[in-house]
């Protein structure tokens, strides 16, 4: 991952003004922002599968941007939902000439093969937050993120402690590997697991259908949402059926915590994406300065973390500040 060009940026840097071209903003919701410290010797693309209007993505930008003012660097965010969309984002950045890409890998087949290119011209990428099992087989070195499978299994664990009798497992985005893993990590260690999609991007859409399936089905005793918007539309849907089942999600966001700590949800699985964002930008970092690698080729682990009543407390403030 060592830039051969570094001697020559360098040597530019010193004489010129770097100027980084904004990627243009596709319809399905791209953008294209900086972040962080001002411009610098480097310049890190950061390049989601962000739906516009997810808080989650808050958390990430938030640590991206704290790690790109702690090392000097310029952090140029951009994001599309639409999988081909985002392989162009990391294509424009290797058009741009920037110094390293940390992407998100929710559906490889796409995005891979761009990160891949990205690698051959000589800059250096970082996965994160989703692709924790493809990543390697594109060549990128490092990856930061929760073990999905594991989040999921440790969510199915605690029902069947809890003596549930069905759960529901709610998909915001089909097709998407991370959040089909959760689920699928759920019905490993508690088999009575459904799996319903919806629309993400369209919250009364959600209430609506997981109303809907709550008032069809009544022996549904947990619905499991994979993001915290989901689970407060879930919230609603609970109340306005007349269920009793109880609410866990994954993720965390200011109001996903306050219904922790007032007891209307669960408990959340928190893959603290603050620390996914500045471990990516960071890794970049340490890798363009001084050749460094993180986990050995293996991945970095940032969760399963569980929240419950029982840590709540602190958390609650460190939710609204997007640090947690």
């Amino acid at each position: 991952m060592r830039r051969t060009r570094r001697s020559l940026q360098l040597a530019v840097a010193v004489s010129a003004t770097v100027v980084v071209a904004s990627a243009c903003s596709s319809e399905g919701g791209a953008q294209n922002e900086g972040g962080g410290a001002d411009q610098g010797d480097y310049t890190i693309a950061m390049i989601t599968h962000e739906t516009p209007g997810d808080t989650f993505w808050d958390k990430i930008r938030a640590g991206a941007e704290a790690a790109a003012e702690a090392h000097g660097l310029t952090l140029n965010y951009s994001n599309d939902p639409d999988s081909s969309e985002e392989a162009t984002l990391v294509q424009n950045a290797v058009d741009q000439g920037v110094d390293g890409i940390a992407v998100t890998l929710a559906f490889p087949d796409a995005v891979g093969p761009a990160a891949q290119s990205a690698m051959e011209a000589g800059i250096p990428v970082v996965a994160f937050n989703s692709g924790i099992d493809d990543y390697a087989d594109y060549g990128v070195p490092m990856y930061f993120g929760s073990n999905e499978d594991l989040a999921g299994q440790t969510v199915g664990t605690r029902i069947g402690q809890e003596g549930g009798g069905k759960a529901l497992c709610v998909i915001q985005e089909q097709g998407q590997v991370a959040l089909e893993t959760r689920c699928a990590g759920v019905a490993k260690t508690f088999a009575n697991t459904e799996n319903i999609n919806v629309p993400g991007a369209d919250l009364p859409a959600v209430q609506q259908t997981i109303g809907a399936k709550l008032q069809q089905d009544p022996a549904i005793t947990h619905i499991v949402t994979l993001g915290a918007p989901i689970a407060l539309a879930a919230q609603q849907a609970k109340a306005d059926s007349g269920s009793q089942a109880q609410v866990v999600t994954f993720d965390l966001n200011s109001d996903v915590a306050e219904s922790i700590q007032n007891g209307d949800i669960a408990f959340s699985v928190d893959q603290q994406p603050y620390v996914q964002g500045y471990m990516a930008v960071t890794a970049l970092w340490l890798n363009i300065t001084n050749g460094n690698d993180i986990g050995g080729g293996g991945p970095v682990l940032t969760g399963p973390s569980i929240v419950d009543e029982q840590n709540i407390g602190p958390i609650v403030e460190y939710a609204a500040n997007n640090t947690r």
